[in-house]
């Protein structure tokens, strides 16, 4: 019985962070490429709603997926044109593209809803299907294990996969080190040949990209039910820049990361199980208000955030250029 309770909890944290996996993989990219993009939030938001449509309409999953990236990569996009061609300021910027994407995200909701047009997923069986859990032989049948981490849906992996690809991208490609170089010193990859605009549209549009398919995995997470007021995104690409301090700009590390939080969001549904189960260590569960553990996220994002910024580690993997237009004529 305890068995169970540990492994359903884990696993429910596990399906939790794969979100913020996702949105924290895309910002790293933006971010060492030397763009702080804080549309994270808006640009989850139309991936999930563009993606979860057309997914459902065509019954695809590998269409939604694809519309998804591509709405986000959409949002990158018009991030790049506007700070790295037009110089316009990147957190101004970034905060466009969140309330812009958000803003086409509840219109869209609204107007398809409200013609009572709105796909319900269940009746869509080849997206239930490549949604549902896969079974990887033998390390699923593993008792408790198998159930916690090998039986899970594909953007469980995809997700996974995705932040393995990005941490070998950066650390052991040429492309990788130039877009390091890019969000490190501009001036000096300029002076080495690296094309600095071309370099930021790719990563930003690609990181841009990978939060989109977070955004409609946050769909599909939720039988794409129809939320009104909080959203499908519901602060998630909040945290997910908080996490990439938090990860100290390192994709990997961001698994790790992303699970802790992870821990938070699973305690709401499994508080009084984990106190039935650990009487003795953790019974002062039930005395706590299940809109305490919806907060929390929240509360350790803003104390990241607080401490990351009144101490700077030697240590820190920040790229030193982030946040800087790139003006060559003052190379």
């Amino acid at each position: 019985m305890v068995l169970d309770i540990l492994a359903g909890f884990v696993y429910s944290i596990i399906v939790y962070n794969i979100p913020l996996l996702y949105g924290t993989v895309g910002e790293i990219l933006n971010e060492k490429a030397g763009s702080l993009n804080l549309g994270v939030e808006g640009t989850m938001a139309v991936g999930a709603i563009f993606g979860y449509l057309l997914g459902c309409r065509t019954d695809s999953l590998f269409l939604g997926i694809l519309t998804a990236a591509a709405a986000g990569a959409l949002c990158g996009l018009l991030f790049a044109f506007f700070t790295v061609t037009l110089q316009a300021n990147q957190n101004v910027t970034g905060l466009t593209v969140t309330t812009l994407g958000l803003g086409v995200y509840y219109f869209v909701a609204h107007a398809v809803h409200s013609r009572s047009n709105w796909p319900m997923m269940q009746d869509c069986p080849s997206i239930v299907k490549g949604f549902s859990e896969i079974h990887i032989p033998l390390l699923s049948d593993i008792p408790y294990i198998g159930k916690a981490f090998f039986s899970h849906n594909l953007f469980i992996y995809l997700g996974i996969f995705l932040a393995v690809l990005v941490w070998w991208y950066m650390k052991h490609t040429t492309a990788g080190l130039r877009m390091r170089a890019v969000g490190e010193n501009p001036g000096a990859a300029d002076s080495c040949g690296v094309n600095i605009p071309r370099s930021k549209y790719l990563h930003i549009t690609a990181g841009c990209a990978i939060m989109g398919v977070g955004g409609y995995y946050m769909a599909l997470h939720i039988n794409g039910e129809y939320l009104a007021s909080s959203g499908w995104i519901n602060g998630y690409g909040w945290i997910a820049v908080a996490l990439v301090i938090f990860a100290n700009w390192n994709p990997a590390r961001a698994i790790l990361g992303t699970f802790v939080f992870g821990i938070f969001k699973a305690l709401e549904v499994y508080a009084g199980s984990i106190a039935f189960a650990f009487p003795a260590l953790f019974g002062w569960l039930k005395a706590v208000p299940p809109k305490v553990f919806t907060a929390l996220p929240f509360l350790i994002t803003a104390l990241v955030l607080v401490l990351s910024s009144a101490r700077r580690s030697k240590k820190s993997n920040q790229p030193a250029a982030i946040g800087v237009n790139y003006y060559r004529e003052d190379r």
